[in-house]
């Protein structure tokens, strides 16, 4: 199976940041050296290790002489020309994207566009470098949402908003959120290296390697870091089950709602009733209880027990899972525990324990829904 590349970029990401936490993970330098070497540019690397917010985290650093040189993408994809086709299809790609917001910025075309920053030397080696370590580790990359920051930053375009006009294009369908500072922290290079990955709070994994990639600047509320987690996924959940099945045309509504609560205590995943037509037109009742296969022929004693039917039936199957967990958020009339759904590259879903919203909603004497939503308010606030 596949590893997976997962990148927590709780300070945004650039293609430092990136280069240095896959080092940093384990990949070699070699690596990075040799797919570098055929570019044919004049430049340096130095490679050291600070500390962020107590962290100890690689730092990626390109040193070049200075140049006033605009490049075209076409100038660009020349340089990449000679590199492995892994190597040189990741970079085209990140270059492409990159190339298609400018156009979208300028009001021009790809082959038109010049690029200024990114097409500096020490941005060519940044992405190329990422390339290559993502190449190597050949794993399925995914990355949390990623934080945004405001304010303004200079460029050879002059004063631009943050996030910028052509990194925030590349981030187009990429999740992402206000991280409530006045930084740049998602770099244009950045966002055309992670925009194709998959976009997820934590994905369900086993965790192998670790790496920390430090970006320049200290940041006074956060580790200015992006985590890289490299790791084995773990498969789709699927739960071996058993449909307990019966038709009942001689029990009373009250025996089949006993029958239920005793069948749902006595440990069965739920246990619900449909209406149904038995033989001669009679109106009758069919009882189904979910149970865990280890448990069918226990449950199915229960219903024998609590039903005036002489035969259960029996259907096996499967059915795949979410990944779940249960967390407790506080609220105004008191802790509400959760259950939540995530971590498998769906959307969240998080729901309030009922019977812990009834509880609060008389003790305040308030409605439940106000309860309801003020445990999802406060699930939403600490999810960001």
């Amino acid at each position: 199976m596949t590893d997976l590349l997962h990148l927590d970029a709780f300070s945004g990401v650039s293609g430092d940041m990136l280069v240095a936490a896959l080092l940093d993970l384990g990949v070699a330098p070699e690596i990075v050296d040799d797919a570098l070497a055929p570019l044919g540019l004049s430049f340096s690397l130095t490679h050291s290790h600070v500390e962020r917010h107590g962290i100890r985290a690689r730092r990626f650093v390109v040193e070049c002489p200075e140049e006033d040189h605009e490049r075209h993408l076409s100038d660009i994809l020349a340089l990449l020309a000679p590199l492995p086709a892994p190597i040189r299809e990741r970079a085209h790609e990140a270059f492409a994207r990159l190339a298609e917001a400018e156009a979208a910025v300028h009001g021009t075309t790809v082959d038109a566009v010049h690029f200024h920053e990114v097409g500096a030397v020490d941005s060519i080696v940044d992405v190329v470098a990422a390339c290559a370590a993502l190449a190597h580790l050949d794993a399925t990359l995914s990355c949390t949402p990623l934080p945004l920051g405001h304010g303004f930053t200079k460029s050879r375009h002059g004063t631009l908003p943050l996030p910028a006009p052509a990194t925030l294009l590349c981030l187009k369908g990429v999740p992402t959120y206000d991280a409530g500072i006045a930084k740049e922290l998602v770099t244009p290079t950045g966002a055309c290296l992670v925009a194709g990955a998959r976009f997820t709070r934590w994905p369900s994994m086993r965790p192998k390697a670790v790496g920390f990639g430090a970006g320049t600047r200290d940041l006074a509320d956060r580790p200015n870091v992006l985590r890289a987690v490299l790791g084995e996924p773990l498969e789709d959940e699927t739960a071996a089950l058993i449909s307990l099945e019966t038709n009942l045309d001689d029990a009373t509504p009250e025996l089949i709602a006993h029958a239920l609560d005793v069948v749902r205590e006595a440990g069965a995943r739920d246990a619900w009733i449909t209406p149904v037509q038995m033989k001669k037109g009679r109106s009758g009742t069919q009882l189904t209880v979910l149970a865990d296969a280890a448990d069918a022929d226990r449950l199915a004693r229960v219903i024998l027990r609590e039903t005036p039917t002489l035969g259960v039936r029996f259907v096996p199957f499967t059915r795949l899972e979410r990944p779940r967990r249960t967390v407790v958020v506080p609220t105004p009339f008191g802790p509400v525990p959760l259950k939540v759904a995530d971590g498998d590259g769906l959307p969240t879903r998080a729901k309030p324990e009922h019977d812990a919203c009834v509880k609060l909603a008389r003790q305040h004497q308030r409605p439940l829904d106000e309860i309801v939503a003020a445990a999802l308010q406060s699930f939403r606030e600490r999810a960001r």
